[in-house]
């Protein structure tokens, strides 16, 4: 009865805070909310009367609180939520979910491990964790607040920094992927809580002083090579524009993997006979080789690649550029990264290893340095290259990307970008895969350094508004 007593209490307690501080509270709901997507299945841990769940996006949403109390009060408040009494540490819920959100509740958990072990009884092997929870440096302020009367006082709880956190997703069997800090002005004051919110506090050093982490997780990889060798198809894209010397390297280097292989060449308003050679090419390997061609209706390489896609069967969606600077050899890596569950969009890195004498132009590989600092601070993780033509992610995530473009618009020509930040969008795992890059043996670059460069100098400060500063 104590033990009831007392979630009841840090229930209503938590409650009352968010009707004080909306503008926090807020905050969190939207910031989680960025990461979910309307054909996402969505649990939350620790629920309330359901305030957040109930402005998550997702095709199903389930709450569920220690607190009796807090449930009824939410089923009358939301009744077309899903509501249950559940204590965190013995889930039963016979199903699984996309996304599991818990916003500031473990510190006040008795045994955090077992309540994340108790993740994995409701989650999928690509299931997403979100943990919200206050900066432990702001523990004093917060207790003054509390003596001030400025915030609900509530019971003791545990001050845990973001690494003690991360330690205890990995004891339960969650890999870390990704973490963010927000706000660093928890209170209200028209235009000065947005420009110290939403710009300066964004900025590196002084968002290690923000009031909330989030940890992003998802349950570590397990599958070994014969559970995931055959278990998926995928199709390779190729977009091609002037390369017809390389037409038919692609086919005889590429290796077979997986469950099956389906190659699909788009030709781009090529000058040479590329057009030609890839229908021969289709022809000489039929009997060997699942090959499918098209020609692109549009401009630009992103464009040859949606057409790739629209033709696709596979069940992975993967790139290699034509100009086999990226060795097709190497394509088998970013399979057996994505089909073992290491991440859910692989990108390839040309800056790792040395490459060979005039694979990339000096002015190239600095600029593509440049776009990696970028990325790192748009991203909120370590990306080393940002314009490796070779990316990897299931069909199914590439359909969603497809419905949250409209958030970014359709901004990009390369189509490199568009894949980057709709699968962050999306909050899919990244994952970069090193690869050799190799010289060019036919044709040559079609891209222009100075005129594409400043375009995704442009994409970049379109995309900061869409992904860091909001």
């Amino acid at each position: 009865m104590r033990y009831l007593d007392y979630f009841d209490k840090i229930a209503a307690k938590r409650v009352e805070n968010r009707k004080r501080h909306r503008y926090y509270w807020n905050d969190i709901t939207n910031y989680c909310n960025y990461f979910a997507h309307q054909n996402y299945s969505v649990l939350e841990i620790g629920c309330g009367t359901g305030e957040l769940i109930n402005d998550i996006a997702g095709k199903r949403k389930v709450g569920i609180d220690y607190s009796a109390k807090m449930i009824e009060e939410g089923k009358k408040k939301y009744p077309d939520l899903e509501l249950r009494i559940m204590p965190a540490e013995d889930i039963q819920l016979d199903e699984k979910f996309d996304l599991i959100i818990l916003s500031n509740i473990i510190g006040y958990v008795e045994d955090i491990q077992l309540v994340l072990k108790q993740l994995h009884k409701v989650s999928h092997e690509r299931t997403k964790i979100i943990i919200t929870y206050y900066n432990y440096l702001w523990e004093p302020i917060i207790k003054l607040g509390e003596t001030l009367g400025l915030k609900t006082k509530t019971p003791n709880q545990n001050w845990l920094s973001q690494v003690e956190i991360n330690n205890l997703l990995y004891l339960a069997g969650f890999d870390v992927y990704r973490q963010s800090k927000r706000m660093i002005f928890p209170f209200y004051i028209p235009l000065i809580s947005p420009l110290l919110n939403r710009y300066i506090g964004r900025l590196p050093i002084i968002r290690f002083l923000s009031i909330n982490n989030y940890s992003f997780a998802m349950p570590h990889a397990n599958l070994s090579e014969e559970q995931y060798k055959d278990k998926y198809s995928t199709t390779v894209v190729i977009p091609a524009r002037n390369e017809s010397g390389n037409i038919e390297n692609a086919i005889t280097r590429l290796p077979k993997f997986g469950k099956h292989t389906e190659i699909i060449f788009i030709e781009g308003n090529s000058t040479d006979d590329t057009w030609e050679k890839i229908q021969e090419i289709q022809k000489k390997y039929a009997d060997t080789h699942d090959i499918k061609i098209g020609q692109q209706d549009g401009k630009g390489k992103a464009n040859a690649v949606r057409k790739g896609y629209d033709m696709a069967t596979g069940d992975i969606l993967m790139i290699l550029d034509a100009d086999l600077t990226v060795p097709p050899e190497d394509i088998p890596k970013f399979y057996n990264a994505i089909a073992s569950g290491k991440g859910d969009f692989i990108n390839g890195s040309r800056l790792v290893y040395q490459m060979e004498k005039e694979a990339m132009r000096f002015l190239n590989l600095l600029g593509n340095k440049f776009f990696s600092i970028v990325f790192t601070f748009l991203l909120e993780q370590q990306f080393k290259d940002t314009l490796c033509g070779t990316k990897v992610l299931f069909r199914k995530d590439y359909d969603n990307l497809v419905e949250n473009r409209k958030f970014f618009g359709d901004f990009d020509p390369f189509g490199d970008f568009d894949l980057i930040f709709g699968a962050y969008k999306l909050n899919l795992k990244i994952v970069e895969i090193p690869i050799r890059y190799r010289e060019r043996t036919y044709g040559e670059t079609n891209i222009s350094r100075f005129r594409h460069g400043l375009i995704l100098l442009k994409m970049c400060f379109f995309a900061a508004r869409k992904i860091k500063f909001i």
